[in-house]
């Protein structure tokens, strides 16, 4: 029985931060909730018994799960903030644009006010945030106060007015807080100064403010006034402790469109991400499936066009990786910095999950598809002329100089094939030498599947560097198979892949998942080898011990062996019953060599 869909979307949610939407068979929003941990909130639905009745019911009718990957915990309250707002789902509680979340505005004036609200509008004005703590905004609002005299008045300081006389001073510019341009005793070049220091503040640039109230809480302190002093030790912790920016922290950043794309041997994965005012609106993954070898430019510019239309989208400008052509009217901007680019990586870091989770879904499901990828990638990475579909993996193992042997891993479709694993005691070669006995395991392996007319793989695996690879290489050429089979050394320290004749090494991504195949080989043929040698180590050991007793031999160890099965035992059992197995002469002897141990 298959898994449903719901259960498939279960198993492969990121352990990551974000916002998750159930849908029913509809395709209607029910809820649109935030997490931590995507993974561990939204199977809590399913794993739980719930004790409120709605909840079971919204949970009976979930047949989709979507979900949005973001960075930190303040961009899920962010986004499901929005989702909320735009979508209003059945289960969710409303939240009205009244108790929407706060921003500092610095107005469109000749002397601009700095204020917070939790209204934006297209007036000219500068916004920023949204910030979800008031208290984050009320201290950026006091440190904006203290380091800097701007007016609080609501005065319009029109240049006729303030030349009129219009205005007088008020309390605020006797309290030292503001240097009275409304009497015309501050140019608009010297408030502009600080307007723009104040716009660096809001940016997170906090270098020089956050120095400020370090000399100001030591003058305090010099003065004995600790209690002032501890104030302003706690403003600047706050701020110390404050991220400056959110997932999109510039409202101007609106009716935009992102596009990001991440692809495979077979497929595409096209994410779009639409912005408003700098927050995102909607979120949703395209999955193309390869005909031909079409470039990510042509599968982006394709995928744009759907999704557009799709969305019924207008926006005029677009986000995107590189150039596109789509015959619009519309502004296409390739971001190198700054929001832009912020905005550009988090687009592509969802597509980037949601490949992950389709992979993972498809290795349950479909099967045969997962492979016919994997070989297609591993072809393609390791610049192969054919698929590997049979892999062998050679490893030595001689801990301390002792009994060296030799194990070969087979992987067929990219999984172990166990039956066809094989071991070898060195016997050509004297002595710790790794080259030498890379160069006859090889030699009596191939030479074996030749004479017996077995088939041979697409790719050997030499665990080690170019030494064992080059010693490899030798019994290939011997045999004459030299081109007919591929090889590759693969080196521990950095991960090195190495070919016979290249003295420069391949580099395979670290997630690679070709990568990650050959090291799976690496380390089967490593635990094989060590697993023999370790048994045979034993092997000897033990056997050496009966071998001690005199009058006992080698075939009387044998009967001994398949009797009793460890020497453990043979030591442990009674006189009658080695009797029974050697005779009485031989039993005594075995109980007095054990008796004076």
């Amino acid at each position: 029985m298959q898994p449903t869909s719901v259960q498939l979307q279960l198993q492969t949610l990121p352990d990551a931060p974000g916002v998750y939407q159930f849908y029913d068979k509809q395709g209607k929003i029910l809820y649109v909730g935030k997490a931590k941990n995507l993974k561990k909130r939204v199977s809590s639905y399913f794993t739980k018994t719930h004790e409120y009745g709605k909840t079971r019911v919204m949970v009976k009718k979930i047949t989709e799960i979507k979900h949005i990957v973001v960075e930190t915990e303040t961009d899920a309250l962010l986004l499901e903030n929005n989702l909320i707002k735009k979508h209003q789902p059945r289960y969710n509680v409303m939240l009205k644009d009244d108790k929407s979340y706060p921003w500092i505005c610095i107005k469109n004036e000749r002397f601009p006010r700095v204020f917070s609200t939790r209204r934006v509008i297209k007036d000219g004005s500068e916004y920023f945030g949204p910030y979800t703590s008031m208290k984050t905004v009320k201290t950026l609002l006091d440190l904006i106060k203290g380091l800097y005299h701007i007016r609080t008045c609501k005065y319009d300081l029109s240049a006729a007015k303030v030349e009129a006389g219009k205005y007088k001073v008020c309390l605020e510019f006797h309290l030292g807080n503001c240097n009275g341009p409304c009497e015309g005793l501050e140019t608009e070049q010297s408030y502009h100064s600080n307007i723009d220091a104040i716009r660096d503040i809001l940016k997170g640039n906090f270098k020089n403010s956050l120095q400020n109230f370090k000399q100001q809480m030591q003058k305090y302190a010099e003065n004995m006034r600790f209690e002032e002093a501890q104030k302003v030790k706690e403003k600047l912790d706050i701020l110390l402790n404050y991220q400056a920016k959110s997932t999109v922290v510039n409202p101007k950043i609106s009716n935009v469109d992102v596009f990001s794309i991440v692809s495979d041997e077979s497929y595409a994965y096209i994410n779009f991400l639409q912005l408003s005012y700098g927050s995102i609106i909607r979120s949703h993954t395209l999955e193309l499936k390869k005909k031909l070898d079409e470039t990510d430019e042509d599968l982006l510019q394709l995928g744009i066009t759907e999704i557009r239309q799709r969305f019924h989208s207008k926006s005029r400008e677009l986000y995107v990786p590189f150039p596109v052509e789509l015959g619009e009217d519309v502004k296409i901007t390739i971001p190198k910095l700054g929001d832009k680019k912020h905005i550009l990586d988090l687009s592509k870091r969802n597509a980037m999950y949601y490949r992950m989770e389709q992979l993972k879904q498809v290795k349950i499901v479909d099967p045969d598809r997962h492979i016919n990828r994997i070989m297609a990638q591993m072809k393609a990475d390791l610049r192969l002329s054919t698929e590997p579909r049979h892999i062998e993996c050679f490893d030595n193992s001689n801990i301390q100089g002792t009994n060296p042997v030799a194990a070969c891993v087979v992987f067929k479709n990219g999984k172990p094939s166990k039956k066809d694993y094989r071991h070898f005691n060195i016997k050509t070669v004297e002595g710790p030498d790794d080259f030498a006995s890379m160069e006859e395991v090889v030699y009596r392996r191939y030479k074996r599947l030749l004479d017996e007319n077995q088939s041979l793989p697409q790719l050997i695996v030499i665990d080690g560097g170019k030494g064992q690879l080059s010693s490899a290489v030798k019994s290939l050429d011997a045999l004459n198979l030299r081109g007919k089979i591929a090889i590759i050394g693969i080196a521990k320290r950095l991960e090195e892949i190495f070919y016979p004749n290249d003295s420069i090494p391949l580099y395979l991504d670290k997630k690679s998942e070709s990568l990650k195949i050959i090291q799976q080989l690496r380390n089967e043929a490593h635990r094989f080898g060590i697993e023999h040698h370790r048994n045979k180590r034993s092997k000897t050991a033990l056997n050496s011990q009966l071998q001690e007793i005199n009058g006992i031999g080698d075939q009387t160890i044998v009967e001994l062996m398949k009797k009793f099965k460890s020497v453990k035992r043979i030591s442990e059992a009674s006189e009658e019953d080695l009797a029974a197995v050697v005779g009485a002469s031989r039993a005594s002897k075995i109980k007095e060599f054990y008796s004076n141990k």
